[in-house]
């Protein structure tokens, strides 16, 4: 049987709760991983972090309302990820916790021991999810074994099969590239130079990944009618956008960071339409469970819209803001020596730069 109206809004609004998430926490994690790269001094380490430092917990909220949204609106489809992908989502919770400690345990002592090993920590919580989340969802869409008890029973390693690992290169490498650009836009000196060189590095691979990727969803075997024309349509889009970031990546940031958050979206929105109307295929014994079979009660569901309705428009105006708030760029020359709390506070949104504590102040030219 065909899913109810409520069934296809509540998967639809679902899925656009990870393509939010996987946009803005892409170039969180691009970042991090990208931290010891992009930047070699202290100042220059606190200025990449500061870039996303009072926007990341923020963006992990898509990652949590998508979590409870699939919860609340499709139990089942819950039930069998979450017992079926248990190792790997511990292994993603684990490294987003060593991600955000990284965050605020980094500054606390300046010997270079500490710092390196948070540096660390922020740079593999950060590679790790961005590959562990690449390989789930590419299974997902290719299908996992599932019992006549509509049990998952495999294990992490059947999840890192050729079509799983691919996924994972894709949003690994297209994560890194989106973060290059990020950094291209919202950071100055050297570190946007470097920052640049980067993304001109990881832009084609990242466009070759999903190239790949694209040509074989779209060869895979599978019969979805025409929505699996839609996927093929949206993956090759994203193939094509990919290419495009890579060909201005280091040249126009603004159109790459575009770009690769339109690779992004395009990518996710193929396999969101490559699964309809199923919530996950399965390549077992079992049926596959579609969204009927997976969701709740239609007065759940009624519920949650309006709910939904009320709140969601508050928090996106909410996180907009914060956006705009701390839109400045930021270099090294940031993050000298602070005077004051108000000080901080305009160093954030952009103001009231001064020159670090240890360099001497500028002289006209020609000042003896």
């Amino acid at each position: 049987m065909n899913p109810t109206t409520l069934q296809v809004i509540w998967f639809l609004l679902i899925s656009i709760l990870w393509l939010g998430y996987f946009v803005l926490e892409g170039f969180d994690f691009g970042v991090g991983m990208l931290l010891r790269h992009v930047a070699r001094t202290n100042p220059e380490k606190r200025a990449v972090m500061h870039t996303i430092g009072p926007v990341w917990d923020g963006n992990e909220v898509w990652l949590l309302v998508a979590g409870g949204a699939t919860f609340a609106a499709f139990p089942e489809l819950y039930a069998t990820l979450f017992s079926g992908f248990y190792l790997a989502l511990f292994l993603i919770l684990a490294a987003l916790i060593a991600r955000g400690v990284a965050f605020e345990f980094w500054g606390k002592d300046d010997d270079p021991r500490w710092r390196a090993t948070w540096e660390w920590a922020l740079t593999i919580g950060s590679a790790l999810p961005a590959l562990l989340w690449g390989v789930a969802w590419a299974n997902i869409i290719r299908g996992v074994p599932v019992d006549a008890q509509g049990e998952f029973n495999g294990t992490l390693l059947s999840l890192l099969n050729p079509y799983g690992l691919l996924g994972g290169v894709v949003t690994l490498s297209l994560f890194a590239a989106h973060g290059a650009s990020f950094l291209s836009l919202r950071t100055t000196g050297v570190i946007e130079e470097r920052s640049r060189a980067a993304a001109r590095a990881l832009a084609p691979m990242a466009a070759a990944a999903v190239v790949a990727f694209a040509a074989w969803t779209i060869v895979r075997q599978g019969d979805h009618g025409g929505v699996q024309a839609v996927s093929a349509v949206l993956v090759v889009l994203a193939a094509l956008c990919g290419a495009g970031a890579a060909l201005r990546a280091g040249v126009r940031p603004g159109v790459a960071f575009g770009l690769s958050a339109l690779t992004i979206l395009l990518l996710f929105c193929g396999i969101f339409a490559d699964l309809y109307p199923n919530a996950l295929v399965s390549t077992g014994p079992g049926p596959s469970l579609t969204l009927r079979a997976a969701s709740s009660t239609n007065y759940t569901l009624t519920v949650m819209t309006v709910v939904a309705v009320v709140f969601v428009p508050i928090v996106l105006a909410y996180q907009a803001w914060t956006y705009w708030v701390f839109r400045a760029r930021l270099g090294a020359e940031d993050f000298g020596e602070i005077h004051s709390p108000i000080d901080l506070l305009a160093r954030h949104t952009g103001g009231g730069r001064e020159a670090d504590a240890d360099e001497p102040a500028p002289t006209a030219p020609g000042a003896s």
